[in-house]
């Protein structure tokens, strides 16, 4: 009798684990056709990108977060706030994924404001424009 216990109780263990392990591969699935499905719908611009950096720092951005130089976000004229946009330096090749939390650029002919630390990962600083492409989401 104690050992079917022991048996029933290792059934439940392995039983569990494997609910378990099926949810997280189902959840990692479900996050990875999400970001597909993201870039899927492709609604894109080229155009030139600059930066913004010390001046702003630690200000309050139009959408009311804080501004971090360092981290990767970026300004749009029109852009819904939270939108998602994948930027590609057309001069080196390099991707970033950066989120709308501010409005700029308020430059002519400029399409794109970005932080420093999204500049840097571009690899754009010491030019301070480049050309870039956007591809973006806007929910429906």
């Amino acid at each position: 009798m104690h050992i079917i216990r022991r048996s029933g109780a290792k059934k439940r263990l392995v039983f569990t684990t494997l609910i378990v392990l099926a949810a997280l591969l189902l959840s990692v699935r479900v996050a990875s056709s999400v970001r597909l499905r993201l870039f899927r719908h492709n609604n894109s611009a080229v155009g030139i990108a600059s930066f913004y950096a010390e001046d702003f720092h630690g200000k309050q951005t139009a959408s009311g977060e804080i501004f971090n130089m360092r981290r990767c976000s970026a300004a749009h004229r029109t852009l819904p706030f939270n939108t998602i946009v994948r930027v590609t330096n057309m001069s080196n090749g390099r991707r970033l994924i950066v989120k709308i939390n501010d409005r700029g650029p308020f430059v002519s002919g400029r399409i794109i404001d970005l932080s420093y630390g999204a500049a840097k990962r571009l690899g754009f600083v010491q030019d301070g424009i480049t050309k870039v492409k956007l591809e973006y989401y806007l929910p429906e």
